[in-house]
């Protein structure tokens, strides 16, 4: 667990049934990885567990301090609401949907080689304890193609 990630009490590793941990290095600029990231209505044409983003709050397509968004992932519908924001560092939201109640963090540390990406995601219900359980490592292997993802989309260009 990141001490750097500012858990909401009922969220932190300690007190949730669920806690996955996923980082990987990047060869290129926080800012150029954050730009990708924070472009939630794009997650779709380049991570495949991400479907139907839709803004209820915010300005899209770039989610910011406060916005609230829809979308599928794991197969369940959730609203979330952007928690933390510290361009071009720290990111988190809440996530919530039948059964689940989740929160996931981001974090982007420079290195000298680029930077250095974490996330790690809590969660509490039925549905994501059943899918823990039955699939128990299901949620590492798409939070680790959604950086790996992140990589080859930082490492092509610009968000255009």
């Amino acid at each position: 667990m990141s001490a750097d990630i500012a858990w909401p009490a009922r969220f932190a590793p300690a007190n949730s049934p669920i806690h996955v941990r996923n980082e990987l290095a990047i060869a290129a600029a926080p800012e150029r990885v954050w730009s990708w990231l924070i472009r939630a209505q794009n997650w779709p044409r380049w991570y495949a567990n991400a479907s139907n983003v839709r803004f209820l709050d915010g300005a899209p397509p770039d989610l910011s301090a406060g916005t609230r968004f829809r979308w599928r992932t794991f197969g369940v519908g959730i609203e979330s609401t952007v928690r933390e924001w510290a361009p071009p560092a720290r990111l988190a939201w809440d996530a919530h949907g039948i059964g689940v109640e989740a929160y996931h963090a981001w974090l982007i540390t420079p290195t000298a080689d680029g930077c250095h990406v974490l996330t790690e995601e809590t969660q509490h219900g039925v549905i994501a304890r059943l899918g823990a359980l039955l699939m128990p490592r299901r949620m590492w292997r798409y939070h680790q193609i959604w950086l790996e993802s992140l990589r080859e989309r930082a490492l092509s260009g610009p968000v255009g």
